[in-house]
This record gives C-alpha cells, sequence and structure tokens, in this order.
C-alpha cells in the first residue's frame, strides 16, 4: 500500500503494522474523529422506563451486546487541524457474516449500496477480540490528551467499549458515562 495514500484500509493481514503508524503519531496527531458501522438496530427494550434517555440507553444498549461492529472508522489531526503526512484515515474492517450475524436488512442493503464488501469482511476482516488489545495499547484510549471528535455517537461509542472491556454494556446509563470518561475521558 502506499505511504500517499490518504485512507488505510486495515484487514486481519495488515492490523499490526496498521496500528504501529498510529501509535507513531498519535502524540503529535491527538485529535480523533471517528465513525462506526454497524448492522443496525433489530431489538427494542421492554419494561417500563423512567425517561426517554433511559429507553434510548437500554435500546443502545440491547443492540450493541446483540451485534457485530462492521467498520471503525478513525481520522487523525493536530489542535490546528492539520492531518499527518501520509494516511490520516484508517478503515478497520471487522470480521461479519451474513449467513450467521444478526443484523437489520435495510442497514445491510444501505451498507452494500455505499461500497462495503461484506464477502470480504466475512474472509479477511479483523477479529475484534485482537484489535480490542491492540487498541488498549495503541495510546488512543484512557489518556486525556486525545481529543475525541464525533457527531451523533451514542452506538461508535458503545461499540468500541464492548470492544474494549470485552463484556456486555453497563445495565445502567451512568455507568455507561463512568466508563466512556475511563476509556474517552475528552470527547468534542
Amino acid at each position: 500500500m502506499s505511504n500517499t495514500s490518504i485512507i488505510r484500509d486495515v484487514w486481519h493481514d495488515n492490523l499490526e503494522e496498521e496500528m504501529a503508524h498510529i501509535r507513531d503519531l498519535v502524540e503529535n496527531y491527538s485529535y480523533i474523529a471517528m465513525d462506526t458501522e454497524f448492522p443496525g438496530v433489530v431489538a427494542r427494550p421492554i419494561g417500563n422506563f423512567h425517561t426517554p434517555s433511559e429507553y434510548h440507553y437500554q435500546t443502545l444498549r440491547c443492540n450493541v451486546d446483540l451485534l457485530k461492529i462492521i467498520q471503525l472508522g478513525l481520522t487523525f489531526s493536530d489542535a490546528e487541524g492539520r492531518l499527518p503526512p501520509g494516511a490520516c484515515t484508517w478503515q478497520f474492517h471487522f470480521k461479519f457474516n451474513l449467513s450467521e450475524d444478526m443484523y437489520a436488512q435495510d442497514s445491510i442493503d444501505l451498507l452494500t449500496r455505499s461500497g462495503i464488501d461484506f464477502k470480504k469482511n466475512e474472509e479477511l476482516g479483523i477479529d475484534v477480540s485482537h484489535f480490542g488489545e491492540l487498541l488498549m495499547s495503541s495510546g488512543i484510549v484512557l489518556d486525556d490528551n486525545i481529543k475525541w471528535l464525533s457527531f451523533h455517537s451514542g452506538y461508535d461509542f458503545g461499540y468500541l467499549l464492548k470492544i474494549l472491556s470485552c463484556k456486555p454494556l453497563p445495565a445502567l446509563e451512568d455507568d455507561f458515562f463512568d466508563l466512556m470518561r475511563t476509556y474517552f475521558p475528552c470527547i468534542y
């Protein structure tokens, strides 16, 4: 892959190499814009909820716990918005099997139209457990010098917390936000 690429596609065979690049640049490019692709919303919680926020969190929690992340995009810049030379964006493609994994069909249709090759994800995708191990030592989490930039990102951070903790999301929204402050201390 050329060093002049702006976007680096990351699969299981180049994961370690690309994570090494990220570890090398994060000290000087500590602003990270993040987005994920996931297989939609397939479940709604039942029960009595005290607030709309509680209902929305429980919807997020049950779907993140049930489903698998498909893709994660990270773009790095410095405080002035300058991008690193060469690559500035990494697209991580995770193992996902349309025959075995749960999904909402409308989400898969949209992602397919957007260019995601699900056969390639099935065959060459990254194992999320291995990715989680590398993410923990990457220098981009658990550090208040890292500034996370996101928009409507509850599900995005939900999937990352699931990957990092290797556990289902907390039952209570307050505990979710405590974990968020631990792993991602500075979010815009």
